[in-house]
């Protein structure tokens, strides 16, 4: 869904950290995550959102209710309800007015907007040109991305993946069907990849730390390298927004303020509950994604420049077939800044 980005293991620093791009596993159905966004006690505001997990800015804020005191002065309160994923499930339960935020790609954005959607975006991370990238194992005799011709590719269908492995073949001049796409969701690719199932994989932050932190892969070309302008974004439900753009502002604030001190100290952000067990970020790996997020981007409005991106990532998409037309963004952006 659209937190910073949760490592997107930390997205960048988005709402989650690790980016990325966040969904829900399942909808929450216990009575505590039931029932649609709008007032709870006293007429305060409840504000669904993916819980955050272990690491990023909102795991933080979730511990030390730093989030709930930058809400409460805009009249609103968490409610935390499922858990962060991809965007796509995310965007679903949007629609379906089962969570108000989420965090995911712009890729994963324009496939989703291609449908009926009922969110909009209010904020923007930029690319991570680090953290982002083609995953091979290091001896594969993967040195380049024409070394892919012929190979196996895993992606996650019309998301970050697919958009990484088209972009580095259309810049490498390389037909699309010289390579085979293996499409997968990103949370059972590992186990594939790791089997040598696939050669290579088209991967971002949240999945690539444990991979290149294991120091058995590492990307054979990253964000930089292939020219990614897939930026980190932040939806809201548009019911939501139109309802309580304060609260919406007041989030945004918040991001934008933590997202900052995360960058400058990443290390506070992660292993937040417990540095033990599989949601924790440990040894090289955690020196990794560490680099990854003083590297990466951090939260801000969506401005022309951003939307000009939008747009070549809408276009580039329709132009593989990923999408039957090209998706009209600048339709479904808010302007921060304007919000009352």
């Amino acid at each position: 869904m659209i937190l910073p980005r949760p490592s997107r293991t930390t997205l960048a620093p988005a709402l989650l950290t690790v980016t990325a791009l966040l969904a829900l596993t399942a909808c929450g159905t216990s009575e505590a995550d039931s029932g649609s966004g709008g007032s709870g006690a006293e007429g305060t505001v409840v504000i669904r959102i993916p819980d955050p997990g272990n690491s990023g800015v909102l795991a933080l804020g979730k511990k030390d209710g730093s989030l709930d005191k930058a809400l409460a002065k805009a009249g609103a309160r968490v409610r935390w309800t499922g858990s962060a994923g991809p965007f796509a499930p995310a965007a679903q339960a949007m629609n379906a007015d089962q969570l108000d935020i989420a965090t995911g790609s712009i890729t994963s954005g324009i496939t989703s907007l291609a449908q009926r959607p009922g969110f909009k975006f209010f904020t923007a991370v930029d690319p991570d040109a680090a953290g982002e990238g083609i995953l091979v194992k290091n001896g594969s005799g993967i040195e380049s991305v024409a070394d892919l011709v012929g190979r196996k590719v895993a992606v996650n269908q019309g998301g970050t993946g697919e958009y990484l492995l088209l972009k580095a073949l259309a810049k490498a001049g390389i037909p699309a069907d010289k390579v085979k796409r293996v499409y997968l969701r990103p949370d059972q690719t590992a186990a594939v990849f790791n089997a040598d199932k696939v050669d290579a994989w088209a991967v971002w932050a949240t999945y690539a730390v444990a991979e290149i932190g294991s120091g058995k892969a590492h990307f054979v070309a990253d964000g930089a390298a292939i020219g990614s302008d897939n930026y980190s974004l932040n939806a809201v439900r548009t019911g939501f927004a139109e309802q309580h753009p304060k609260v919406v502002k007041a989030l945004y604030r918040y991001l934008r303020e933590a997202g900052a001190k995360e960058k400058q100290n990443p290390a506070a952000y992660l292993n937040v509950f417990t540095d033990v067990g599989p949601t924790a970020v440990t040894g090289k790996a955690k020196e990794v994604q560490t680099e990854f997020t003083r590297k990466g981007g951090t939260v801000g409005p969506i401005g022309p420049e951003d939307i000009k991106r939008f747009e070549a990532v809408a276009a580039f998409y329709a132009e593989q077939k990923v999408t039957p037309t090209e998706v009209d963004v600048a339709a479904h952006l808010i302007d921060i800044e304007k919000l009352k």
